[in-house]
C-alpha cells in the first residue's frame, strides 16, 4: 500500500484500489461521530431541503468545515457525491436541517469507512453511460440536478 495525497493505493495483479480509509476515521473523530450509529444510504428518502425555513441557523465556519472535508472524500467515494453536493448548496444559509443531513453522511461513512474506487485491470474495454434528473427538484429555485456517469467496465 501506498499514499498519494492522502489517498490510500493498492496494487494487485486484479487492479488499483484507491480510498481514503484513514481520512473517513480522521473527519468521523473531528465532528465527534465516531461513536454514531451507522445508517445504509447517505441521503434520507424524500427528503427536500431549502434555504428558507424556520429551522435554527447553525455555526457557518462548523457547515462549511464539514461539507469541504464531504467534498474532498468525495475523490474516492461517488456514493456520497449526490448528497454532498446537495449540501453544498446551503453554504451560506445553513440551518439546523442541513447540519442533520451532513451528520446522517457522516453516519453512512461510519458504516461504509472502507470503501473506495476499483480500477480493474481488463484487456478489452467497453464504455457505458448513465445519466439521471430529479426534474426540478430544488424547492427554492426549481432548478434541475442532472447527473451524468461513464464507465469503462
Amino acid at each position: 500500500m501506498t499514499y498519494f495525497l492522502g489517498m490510500e493505493v493498492h496494487q494487485s495483479d486484479r487492479g488499483i484500489f484507491i480510498s481514503q480509509h484513514s481520512f473517513a476515521l480522521k473527519i468521523l473523530d473531528k465532528f465527534c461521530m465516531h461513536n454514531c450509529k451507522a445508517v445504509s444510504t447517505p441521503v434520507a428518502q424524500g427528503e427536500k431541503l431549502t434555504s428558507s425555513g424556520d429551522q435554527q441557523r447553525v455555526d457557518e465556519r462548523h457547515y462549511r468545515s464539514l461539507v469541504g472535508c464531504l467534498l474532498y472524500l468525495t475523490a474516492t467515494r461517488p456514493d456520497i457525491m449526490f448528497g454532498v453536493s446537495l449540501l453544498s448548496r446551503f453554504m451560506h444559509c445553513c440551518n439546523e436541517a442541513h447540519l442533520k443531513a451532513a451528520k446522517r453522511i457522516l453516519r453512512y461513512i461510519k458504516g461504509t469507512a472502507t470503501f473506495g474506487v476499483m480500477f480493474e485491470s481488463r484487456n478489452q474495454l467497453k464504455l457505458e453511460g448513465y445519466s439521471d434528473s430529479d426534474w426540478a427538484g430544488s424547492l427554492d429555485d426549481m432548478k434541475i440536478l442532472q447527473t451524468l456517469c461513464c464507465n469503462f467496465v
